[in-house]
């Protein structure tokens, strides 16, 4: 079961912004990688493999399956999802990513995710794999708002937050690697 936390009061959401926005543009790095292997678990990994079929090895995206698809089966436009982690250490309340892996993402970079930096086809580079932005919108959900509260919810899912996908962005692995805390992210051309 996941933990209860306090929730981050919208003015300091609002404060915040700005050093989210401050995210790399072009290079970052990978700050957190968090597999799910059942609902409401989380483990904290110091390196993961990034698998074609499997998005993130040991994950539990492909059982989970996904009510995006007639067949309720997992859909490859959501098998890795990327949340800056910047908004995640706003959101969470601090810099532990025990926290940030509550929001149920599985890779935490710092790099600047917005729709114009990275529009739907671009390519990241994460330590030796390479994911491919989908256009599949990543957006808070009834879960986000348990576990950081209405107002983070209504901060990123606002025009300004999808914007700047302060949500995250939904990825497939187009090119399978390993990735390990602290590894370069890297647009591709």
């Amino acid at each position: 079961m996941l933990p209860i936390m306090s929730h981050v009061p919208r003015p300091e959401l609002d404060a915040g912004l700005a050093e989210v926005l401050r995210s790399p543009r072009e290079r970052g790095l990978l700050a957190a990688i968090a597999r799910r292997p059942a609902v409401d678990e989380r483990e904290l990994l110091d390196q993961a493999v990034l698998d074609l079929d499997e998005g993130v090895v040991g994950d539990g995206w492909r059982a989970r399956g996904s009510r995006h698809t007639p067949d309720r089966s997992a859909e490859p436009a959501r098998q890795v999802t990327v949340m800056n982690a910047r908004l995640a250490v706003l959101v969470a309340g601090g810099p532990d990513p025990a926290r940030w892996a509550l929001a149920g993402d599985q890779l935490y970079v710092d790099l600047d995710l917005g729709v114009e930096s990275l529009p739907a086809g671009s390519r990241l580079a994460v330590g030796s794999a390479v994911l491919e932005v989908s256009e599949a919108p990543h957006l808070g959900c009834g879960k986000f708002a348990a576990r950081f509260g209405r107002d983070a919810l209504r901060f990123v899912n606002s025009p300004e937050g999808r914007a700047h996908r302060l949500r995250g962005l939904n990825a497939r692995v187009v090119v399978p690697g390993r990735a390990r805390l602290g590894d370069p992210v890297a647009k591709l051309d």
